[in-house]
């Protein structure tokens, strides 16, 4: 463990480094070792001599291109260290340089490459040992384990590198999910902000343009209705003003802070109320069945349907009444918006108003982010009739 804080960076400075440097190093590394005998000579039988030295080296140098070129620095040292032993002037203790090869053929090499590397060698030590003069038992064990050891740790090295590729590559793959995940996110947050954006300002401009087209017809005949009728253009536009620091604020995160949340079934009430006061429509509103929690979502969207329905009869439907009825069950709340006017294409099959916008589109588009379905087209006796089927999910599920 006192080992680690020091030998981690080397290791991480060491793979980081410029291969050629690397190979450089150790290929002088090796040199040394197989140098020592003559650096630093004992008193044994060995004879040394500088054609053992050039054969000692010829096995070093070529680790200088371990990297540019394994297999071929492979196979020259594969003919060189054998070459040595066989020299005897003096034989090798320790095959540095094999040790050096079987290491990077395992981790390295293609499958056929370390096969042949592993097999040769293999071969080539037992023949070498077997033509040595009076070689001791522990010998044969001492070379072969050699081999053993460095191709497995070649073999343990292949094995992390394919970890940490697998492993880096599933963390690309899950910050691309993560990304287009956000993305996603953002985009139907960012549909369901214009969605509600769109039903706030359609619903609070609809009424401001009937009130403002009737306020001249009366402001000299009947002015306390044309004063009226600018307090309902007031109250509209501050209405429509109020929900959207709601939504603005849901944004900033201002929630926190005692912004109050977006309307639902509750301020139904209110809306039908508002929306009879301001344009003259006689509005009823009717429940049937027992109400059941629903989750925000589907409340939300449950008053926003209203609302965009309602807004379109008042700028399309030239009707004089309309009913909202609310129906409960224990699977679903189904949502009915029926008027008496003339539906969207005019008395039955003329034009639109211009400027029909994108209403039921999004009445629809509502209804299937909270697992629903809508419906819209002529009513049964006339006029235009919107039906919103909302899951009302488990009453448990729904509280908790």
């Amino acid at each position: 463990m006192s080992a680690h804080p020091w030998f981690a960076p080397l290791v991480k400075r060491v793979r980081t480094a410029n291969p050629y440097v690397v190979d450089t190093a150790l290929a002088a590394l090796v040199l040394f070792a197989v140098s020592l005998q003559w650096i630093f000579p004992d008193e044994g039988d060995d004879r040394l001599t500088w054609q053992g030295w050039l054969l000692g080296a010829a096995t070093a140098v070529p680790l200088v291109w371990r990297h540019r070129a394994p297999f071929a620095m492979a196979c020259a040292v594969s003919v060189a260290t054998p070459a040595q032993a066989l020299y005897h002037a003096p034989p090798p203790d320790v095959m540095y340089a094999g040790l050096v090869v079987l290491y990077t053929m395992a981790a390295r090499g293609t499958p056929w490459q370390r096969r042949f590397m592993l097999v040769g060698w293999t071969i080539g030590v037992s023949l070498v040992m077997t033509h040595k003069e009076s070689p001791e038992p522990f010998e044969y064990a001492f070379q072969l384990m050699s081999v053993a050891c460095a191709y497995a740790f070649g073999v343990l090295a292949r094995v992390q590198r394919a970890y940490t590729a697998e492993l880096e590559d599933r963390a690309r793959r899950l910050e691309r999910e993560r990304a287009a995940d956000t993305a996603r996110a953002t985009a139907q947050e960012r549909a369901r902000i214009a969605r509600d954006m769109h039903d706030i300002l359609a619903h609070a401009v609809s009424l401001m343009v009937v009130q403002a087209e009737a306020g001249p017809v009366v402001v000299r005949s009947d002015p306390a209705r044309a004063e009226a009728a600018f307090d309902a253009i007031a109250g509209a536009g501050r209405d429509a003003m109020a929900q959207l620091r709601r939504i603005l604020g849901v944004l900033k995160e201002e929630q926190r802070n005692g912004t109050s949340p977006q309307p639902g079934l509750k301020a139904l009430p209110a809306l039908v109320r508002q929306v009879g006061e301001s344009t003259g429509l006689r509005v009823k509103l009717n429940t049937t069945g027992d109400p059941l929690p629903v989750p925000p979502d589907t409340d939300i969207a449950a008053y926003r349907v209203v609302q965009e329905a309602l807004t379109n009869t008042v700028k399309h439907a030239y009707a004089s009444s309309a009913t909202v009825e609310l129906d409960w069950t224990e699977e679903a709340l189904t949502l009915t918006v029926t008027d008496d006017g003339c539906g969207p294409t005019g008395s039955g099959s003329g034009p639109a108003r211009p400027g029909g916008g994108h209403g039921l589109i999004g009445i629809r588009e509502r209804a299937a982010a909270c697992g629903g379905e809508a419906r819209a087209g002529r009513g049964p006796d006339g006029g235009f009739r919107v039906v919103v089927r909302l899951p009302a999910g488990d009453r448990q599920a729904a509280l908790g």
